[in-house]
C-alpha cells in the first residue's frame, strides 16, 4: 500500500500538482485540467513500432518514470487507477468513436470511457461526470451526464441520449449516451454503451489499433493535450493551436523545429528515442507530408 501511495504522490507530482486533492466536483476538475495540460496524448511508440503495453499498471509505471502515457487506452487506463487512487468512484464505458457520420451505428471498441459517480451538484443532481483523458482533442474539464449543450473554455460539446434509450423511451442514465465533438475538430462524435470493454476487448482493440497494417494510428504522428481553451496539435509536420477564437496552422520545415515543437510545445517526453529512430521517423514523417500537400492537403 505504500508503494500505491508513492506512486499516487509521484503522478500527482508529474500533473504539477502539490499535496493530495479531495473529493469534490473542483477537486475533479483540477485533476482533469491539469491530466489533459501535462500528459500528451500521443503515438509516438506506436509510431517508432514498439507500442508500449495497455494494461494500467505499465502507463502508470510509464508516467512514474518520466515517461510517454501513450493514446485512448493507455491515457483513460491510467487516469483512473490515479482518480481511484484518490478516492474517486470510476467505472468504465465502452466508446465507439466515429469520424463520419456513416460510421456512428458500427460497434467497434476504439476508446475507454470513464466516470465519475457520486458528485452531484444543483446542475448535474445525479452526481455523473464523464472525464476524459484520452481524446487528445476533447474538453479541459468533466462534462456532467445531463443531456445538453455544455460549454467549457468557450468550447460547446454536446451530451445527447443513446440510441437504445431513445428508440425505447428510457432515460439516458450514466450508462449509455451520445457525443457532439467541438466544431471543426477532428473527431464526429462518440457512441458510449455498456457492450464489452473488459480487459481482454481492450488488449484485442490495442492489439488491432498498434500493429494492424490498416490502423490510422500507424500512419502519422500525432500528438496533442488541451491548454485551457488551447487545443495543442502537432499532427505529421502541421503545428496548430486551435481556440474557440479561430486557429492557428503552420508547416514545421526543418527537422529541429519539428522536434522542438514536440518536445517544448506538446511537452512530449523522448528520453528513450535513438537517433537512428528519430532519423528514420523525420524521413516517414516528411516523405507523409509531401504525399498530402501533393494530394491537395485533403
Amino acid at each position: 500500500m505504500a508503494e500505491v501511495s508513492s506512486d499516487v504522490d509521484t503522478y500527482l507530482t508529474r500533473l504539477g500538482l502539490t499535496g493530495r486533492p479531495g473529493h469534490t466536483v473542483e477537486d475533479l476538475r483540477e485533476v482533469h485540467r491539469a491530466h489533459v495540460s501535462r500528459l500528451p496524448y500521443d503515438n509516438l511508440s506506436t509510431m517508432l513500432g514498439r507500442p508500449d503495453p495497455v494494461d494500467p499498471a505499465a502507463g502508470v509505471a510509464r508516467v512514474v518514470a518520466g515517461g510517454r502515457l501513450g493514446y485512448c487506452f493507455q491515457q483513460n487506463g491510467a487516469f483512473a487507477w490515479l482518480l481511484s487512487g484518490l478516492g474517486f468512484s470510476v467505472s468504465r464505458r465502452h466508446g465507439h468513436v466515429w469520424m463520419r457520420p456513416e460510421d456512428q451505428l458500427e460497434t467497434g471498441l476504439n476508446h475507454l470511457v470513464l466516470v465519475v459517480s457520486g458528485l452531484p451538484t444543483d446542475d448535474n443532481p445525479g452526481g455523473h461526470w464523464w472525464v476524459d483523458a484520452g481524446l487528445g482533442e476533447g474538453f479541459a474539464e468533466p462534462l456532467p451526464l445531463v443531456r445538453g449543450d455544455h460549454e467549457v473554455e468557450g468550447w460547446s460539446f454536446g451530451i445527447g441520449a443513446g440510441f437504445g434509450a431513445r428508440a425505447s423511451g428510457r432515460p439516458t442514465g450514466p450508462a449509455a449516451w451520445t457525443y457532439r465533438h467541438l466544431p471543426d475538430g477532428v473527431l464526429g462524435g462518440i457512441v458510449v454503451t455498456s457492450r464489452d470493454h473488459s480487459t481482454d476487448a481492450i488488449a484485442v482493440a490495442h492489439e488491432h489499433l498498434s500493429a494492424s497494417e490498416g490502423s490510422p494510428f500507424r500512419r502519422v504522428l500525432v500528438v496533442q493535450r488541451i491548454e485551457g481553451p488551447r487545443q495543442l496539435t502537432v499532427r505529421g509536420l502541421v503545428h496548430q493551436v486551435m481556440t474557440p477564437a479561430g486557429r492557428d496552422q503552420r508547416d514545421l520545415t526543418t527537422y529541429d523545429e519539428w522536434r522542438g515543437a514536440l518536445v517544448d510545445d506538446l511537452l512530449l517526453p523522448v528520453d528513450d528515442v535513438t537517433a537512428d529512430e528519430w532519423s528514420s521517423l523525420w524521413q516517414r514523417t516528411q516523405a507523409s507530408h509531401r504525399a498530402w500537400d501533393e494530394a491537395g492537403r485533403p
